[in-house]
């Protein structure tokens, strides 16, 4: 995900700082009394990785309370072109019923600004971290009109094995993500098994560790549920309620490379309409398996009722003859990741939301489904690009299939 990208570019950072140090030791040990200079090739070295340190340190900025501050962020520029089915929309998630025209252009919506902070030692030896990510996704994408948008927001207090957070983000059910630079403003599958609203929460995780290659990770959280997920638009609907969330995790390291994860899951809240009450229950479970150094599969599987509310189909309760019901759901999403050279990576994924027929009206969507694959191949340590192509298929109640391709270019510089 874009995210995960941002931060192995930190850490790529510190890496490079702990070798500039390791360079000046091995200055200081070649210098001999009384005068000696280091030999020239070393010490051009330790200049450049100076350079490169300075030109990162350009990115901290200061704050009034001397805390750390550091910007991070993507210039996300790309283009594209969508069949039929699209709709006219740049993005879609779905396949319109109306089929139009099939459109293309460019776009810098989805660049992402961010900023990392560190805060101050608390009670009890813990410490204070976040973050706070927005992009330009907002407003109509109109010719000057894309306003900034706030994605994802993270504050953190963390201990040796407890951390406490606020967020705004994901449900905690549904942690995995697509990896790709050709849906950043709407996450990827959308719709079709990913679970993605970013939605304020706060969450509560305990590490247990089994040992040093093995633990759980036990987490729960009250999260503020999206109701126009319902697809009802009665004034009687209420706008949000809370939810309650648990996932655990149960991981292990095999060898040096290998890795197994996999996560049940649970969510329970309620939607209030017409003085009715409609349950949201949704059972999930994710996972990640690495076999090999170079080859990685994930994924996310849910089945329950009233999913929209945590960001799939807009359709989870319907109305009929003035009693509401839900309506139940399964879905999910995998992903193959192969990193084939360390510039060169290929990602295979697709997924689907499937909806019980006889719960929707006549031109409701019975199944959405995507499939997509892309090359990302790095041309510096931040310097990315990435060509993708996706097919989505939606089903409608009473009127049959649509569909459409979509083909995206990108070109994101990491900062």
């Amino acid at each position: 995900m874009v995210m995960d990208r941002l931060d192995r570019l930190e850490a790529e950072n510190r890496e490079l700082l702990q070798e500039v140090r390791s360079l000046q030791q091995q200055v200081a040990q070649a210098v001999s009394p009384p005068a000696a200079v280091a030999p020239a090739p070393l010490a051009e070295k330790v200049e450049v990785q100076e350079q490169r340190i300075a030109e990162q340190e350009q990115s901290k900025i200061g704050t009034d309370h001397k805390l750390p501050l550091h910007l991070t962020g993507m210039v996300l520029m790309n283009t594209f072109w969508s069949g039929k089915g699209a709709g006219g929309v740049d993005m879609p998630t779905v396949a319109s019923a109306n089929v139009q025209q099939s459109s293309g252009g460019a776009t810098f919506r989805q660049s992402v600004i961010g900023l990392k902070y560190d805060g101050a030692d608390i009670v009890g030896g813990g410490k204070l971290t976040g973050s706070i990510y927005f992009d330009l996704f907002g407003g109509t994408g109109t010719a000057l009109n894309s306003d900034l948008r706030l994605r994802i927001a993270t504050l953190d207090s963390t201990w040796k094995d407890t951390t406490v957070t606020l967020a705004f983000d994901k449900p905690l059910i549904s942690p995995m993500e697509p990896d790709s630079l050709a849906q950043v403003g709407v996450s990827p599958l959308t719709g079709s098994g990913n679970l993605w609203l970013w939605q304020p929460q706060v969450r509560v995780e305990q590490r247990f560790h089994l040992g040093s290659q093995a633990g759980i990770r036990a987490q729960a959280g009250i999260w503020e549920t999206s109701e126009s997920g319902t697809g009802l638009t009665v004034p009687s609907l209420s706008r949000s309620r809370p939810g309650y969330e648990e996932r655990v995790q149960f991981w292990r390291n095999i060898g040096e490379h290998a890795r197994i994860e996999i996560a049940p899951g649970y969510h329970a809240s309620d939607t209030h309409v017409l003085g009715q009450t409609v349950p949201s229950r949704v059972f999930a479970m994710d996972w990640l398996i690495r076999p090999l150094d170079r080859i990685d599969f994930s994924g996310t599987f849910f089945s329950g009722e009233n999913v929209g509310v945590l960001g799939g189909l807009r359709q989870g309760v319907v109305i009929q003859n003035g009693i509401a019901h839900a309506v139940h759901a399964q879905g999910g999403m995998a992903q193959m990741k192969v990193r084939a050279t360390p510039r060169l990576t290929f990602n295979l994924f697709g997924g689907q939301e499937d909806d019980r027929n006889s719960d929707l009206l006549s031109g409701a969507i019975g199944k959405n489904q995507t499939y997509a694959a892309n090359m990302v191949y790095r041309f510096g340590s931040n310097i990315l690009a990435s060509f993708e192509t996706s097919h989505t298929r939606t089903d409608y109640i009473g009127t049959g299939k649509r569909l459409f391709p979509h083909y995206d270019l990108a070109i994101a510089y990491l900062f």
